[in-house]
């Protein structure tokens, strides 16, 4: 015998907060040692190829072990139903429309997966079983065991699922578009409820779809027969371009909300309703601070607000003298702002009672960055300032010749940010610079650094990578007007709002624009990415939930007036604040 396997719920108790995660063991019951020693590697690969790869419908691994005879993979937990189980529990067909959005995030991954470098990853085993959905209405492959590196020419065992696995397959060859005909099959299953494993081999055109599900459009029955043909060559040549003829498809029959938005697939409606809000006196302009089970939050009715996270019960506010726009920080058992009547703030967490001030020449409209038990903090009196977080004494302070809105940037006791007039400046801690350059217009936007690179927008149209020791510039990309938001970089995708009323996402290798989602007024929040979605407010009083590899539109939930703050997320739960006067916590 060879090996046999389970997957459970589990618990990860190796961190402070407990994960739950899929254990996937495999029992290694071969008696030859060649064989058993196989049946290892085989399982080792699986966690290999899971390991190398990063994309939002695959499960994250976290570690894989063998012990005596088992072997063992953790992975992300991924809550839901298989397809399979879906259309067994489903009465009559399943939507078209619901069909199509489904197809497209496959084609997405298979995409991925067959371009991934340095080698092309063939599934090989697609089918219902295979595809999970999560409760957000998103797909998931699992099951990764009989994937393999793709090479020209190679051929090996027949592996696969019958009735799903195309012809060459059966003769133990595996190129890309075995999954594409695999896929195929998979439609085929879902459209008509008939599973072709109970079916001769490859007779799928036996049974048309449109003759036993006559509510399917001609258009969609193309695309499946165009992906279910014999021939390797008269298939789709890749998932990317089965994709967009899914998405034609979709165009034709009216299921994209924007024929020229080719990613806004509309999905089943999701009702989105605030878990609570809270209504301050005043416009919520700044984003807000979570701690310890309690959101801060600053107004204009110059407060800073302390809520239950869970309940949004109202604990305590502080009166500052000018409306506050800063973000909290939090430094130990208290929240450091800063506000418009010019002075930064230290106030208990628990109590809002103050510990300290410190006054500057003019408001504070930057968030404050901590660093070594040192704020660092700009103002509209033309210095960036530096002050120690116990004590509230200036330590230094660096005249930067315009107002500072930007929040500085702190990595390896160097700091990062902009000003009003398009400097942009990195200094030491001493306040020595090391290096300036200039915009054309005002650096708002706050500076991020990854891999050495720090990226910031400006007013002057223009996003900018560069290299953070020299200032040399690596690359700009030009936006359709100016930004004053804060970019995001996760797997190589930097996301920033712009007045123009989008949402950029730009590979931050090429620098290309990889999509961009519009709304209907300026997007002056920045974004915040969040499992698999980006998440930003917008000036026409929406809050957006995108996916953020392709900017389809998830959901969305409208404020009652513009919205300029970041959201911020815990537990599942997004807190953001409107000049509404309300601060909003929307389940995620």
């Amino acid at each position: 015998m060879g090996g046999m396997g389970a997957v459970y719920r589990a618990r990860d108790l190796r961190f402070t907060a407990v994960r739950i995660v899929a254990l996937k063991e495999m029992i290694n019951q071969a008696r030859d040692i060649l064989v058993r020693d196989t049946i290892v590697k085989n399982f080792e690969r699986e966690a290999n190829i899971l390991a190398s790869l990063n994309h939002t419908s695959i499960p994250k691994i976290h570690d894989y072990f063998t012990v005596d005879n088992r072997s063992y993979v953790i992975m992300e937990f991924i809550q839901g139903n298989n397809l399979e189980v879906i259309l067994t529990q489903t009465q009559g067909y399943i939507p078209e429309a619901q069909i199509i959005t489904w197809a497209i995030e496959v084609c997405d991954v298979l995409q991925y997966l067959h371009t991934h470098e340095p080698e092309p990853i063939v599934f090989r085993d697609m089918k219902p079983a295979n595809i999970m959905v999560t409760p957000g209405n998103h797909v998931v492959l699992v099951d990764f065991g009989i994937a393999r590196t793709f090479e020209s020419g190679q051929k090996g065992t027949m592996i696969g699922t019958e009735g799903y696995s195309p012809p060459e397959q059966y003769r133990g060859e595996a190129p890309p578009q075995v999954d594409i005909y695999a896929l195929g099959a998979t439609m085929h299953h879902l459209l008509t409820r008939k599973d072709p494993r109970i079916e001769p081999p490859f007779t799928f055109s036996e049974r048309q779809i449109t003759k036993i599900n006559p509510s399917i459009s001609v258009e969609l029955e193309a695309v499946v027969n165009t992906a279910l043909q014999y021939g390797v060559a008269d298939r789709f040549p890749t998932a990317a371009d089965m994709k967009t003829a899914l998405l034609s498809v979709a165009r034709k029959t009216g299921i994209l909300t924007d024929a020229n938005m080719a990613t806004s697939v509309i999905t089943p409606n999701q009702s989105i309703q605030p878990l609570w809000t809270f209504q301050c006196e005043d416009e919520i302009r700044g984003t807000a601070r979570y701690a310890s089970g309690f959101v801060y939050v600053g107004a204009y009715d110059n407060n800073l607000y302390a809520l239950n996270a869970t309940t949004g019960e109202f604990a305590w506010k502080y009166a500052a003298e000018g409306g506050i726009v800063s973000k909290p920080a939090v430094y130990e058992s208290s929240l450091i702002f800063g506000s418009e009547d010019g002075r930064l703030y230290e106030v208990s967490s628990r109590t809002g009672s103050v510990q300290w001030t410190c006054y500057t020449d003019g408001p504070i409209r930057s968030s404050p960055t901590l660093s070594d038990r040192h704020i660092f903090i700009g103002s509209d009196d033309e210095h960036l300032h530096i002050i120690n977080a116990n004590t509230g004494n200036r330590v230094l302070n660096f005249n930067a010749g315009a107002p500072v809105r930007s929040t500085p940037l702190v990595v390896n006791d160097v700091v990062y940010f902009g000003t009003e007039n398009g400097d942009f400046f990195c200094l030491d801690f001493q306040g020595k610079m090391k290096w300036q350059m200039r915009a054309k217009r005002a650096v708002t936007s706050s500076p991020v650094m990854v891999d050495d690179v720090v990226y910031f927008g400006s007013m002057d149209t223009t996003f900018y990578a560069v290299e953070a020791r020299t200032g040399w510039v690596i690359w700009r990309f030009r936006l359709g007007r100016g930004t004053i938001s804060t970019p995001k970089i996760v797997d190589q995708l930097a996301f920033i709002g712009c007045i123009d009323g989008n949402l950029y996402c730009i590979n931050t290798r090429s620098s290309k624009e990889v999509w961009r989602f519009e709304t209907e007024n300026q997007v002056t929040g920045s974004p915040l990415i969040y499992r698999d979605s980006v998440y930003f407010g917008s000036v026409d009083g929406n809050v957006y939930c995108l996916e953020y590899r392709t900017g389809r539109l998830r959901w969305k939930y409208m404020t009652e007036k513009p919205i300029t703050a970041t959201p911020i997320i815990h537990d599942d739960i997004l807190y953001i604040g409107s000049t509404d006067h309300k601060l909003y916590a929307l389940p995620v």
